[in-house]
């Protein structure tokens, strides 16, 4: 039951925010995406890493 709650409530707010992201006209330019872009794999990978040790001290 929560699986079915968490997947309808991704959906409704996809419905939601897409909309408005079309909306606000933001742009980033490409210096700005490989600013973030840079970023985004080493945090990823220490969120998984995170992740990780949460659920190893968990059992």
């Amino acid at each position: 039951m929560n699986v079915l709650i968490l997947i309808g409530v991704l959906f409704i707010s996809l419905i939601v925010i897409v909309p408005l992201i079309e909306r606000s006209n933001f742009r980033m330019s490409n210096e700005q995406m490989g600013k973030w872009g840079k970023w985004i794999l080493p945090m990823a990978i220490v969120l998984i890493i995170v992740q990780i040790i949460m659920y190893m001290s968990r059992s």
